[in-house]
């Protein structure tokens, strides 16, 4: 069984990271022009770096990073990854990609970018995850996930894999890679937070023609000081709040206090006033 990692990027410098951090913020935030960017650069610099000398002739099945209702950014990514990888496939007469997904239990309000290392096990180490294994026989899979940091998800699909008794071969696919330990894991909310400093600032992402809502941006908005976040309300359309609404109910963040305030708010607009009062 071949178990291969791969990242495109090696972070060993705290401000130099082979990838501008403006738009690996606003990746994180929903951007679907950057993560398409992103999703090609991940596919060719798979293909040129491993593929080209250890070529995948059985069926490829591509998986996303673990989520529950609401897709995470990395999601947004492995679309233009899939795209770029069946072009090549295609173009060598081997079968195209298949998707599944990774099955998610628990979701939580904690910044996962903020913790350790150790943090970051206690907070995950309470999820499982869960896939067809049956769909999977025979086939290569493909593990896609934006940055690794500490490894913490890693261990967590590791985890399944022997739970389900995967025998695949696998490759484990990050865009970005910590690969410094004298950096501290909160180098990921440096890249995360570079350009979305206070919640006006996602108005940008939210109006492009490429917006991709995920579960980082939703938690960011229910989380949000509520005074702050009516206004910033009273500037979105309605079928954004809509979406923002039936997103959070799909996560259960109803059920969670912390949300309730701004949840409810968008609940009052959306089917009590049509109208938000600033």
């Amino acid at each position: 069984m071949l178990h291969n990692i791969y990242s495109l990027h090696k972070i060993s410098n705290s401000t130099s990271f082979g990838f501008d951090a403006g738009h690996y913020s606003r990746f994180k935030f929903g951007d679907g022009e950057v993560s398409a960017r992103f999703g090609t650069a991940l596919a060719e610099g798979f293909i040129s770096d491993v593929l080209a000398e250890n070529p995948i002739h059985n069926q490829t099945v591509v998986i996303s990073s673990p989520y529950s209702f609401i897709p995470t950014a990395t999601f947004a990514m492995k679309n233009a990854f899939v795209y770029r990888l069946n072009h090549y496939l295609a173009g060598y007469g081997l079968p195209v990609v298949q998707e599944t997904k990774v099955h998610r239990t628990i979701t939580y309000k904690e910044d996962y970018g903020e913790l350790n290392a150790e943090q970051r096990m206690n907070l995950i180490g309470n999820d499982s995850f869960h896939i067809d294994a049956e769909f999977l026989k025979g086939k290569t899979l493909l593990f896609l996930d934006d940055i690794k940091i500490t490894g913490s998800h890693e261990r967590m699909i590791q985890k399944m894999i022997t739970q389900y008794n995967l025998h695949n071969d696998i490759h484990m696919l990050y865009f970005a890679e910590l690969a410094n330990a004298d950096i501290h894991p909160n180098i990921e909310n440096y890249l995360n937070y570079y350009e979305v400093k206070s919640i006006f600032d996602l108005e940008p992402i939210i109006n492009s023609d490429s917006f991709c809502i995920n579960t980082r941006i939703v938690k960011y908005i229910l989380n949000y000081d509520h005074d702050s976040f009516t206004v910033f309300l009273n500037n979105q359309n309605k079928a954004f709040i809509t979406e923002l609404y039936n997103m959070a109910l799909g996560n259960s963040y109803h059920t969670m206090e912390s949300y309730q305030p701004n949840l409810n708010y968008i609940k009052y607009y959306l089917f009590t006033d049509n109208k938000i009062l600033a």
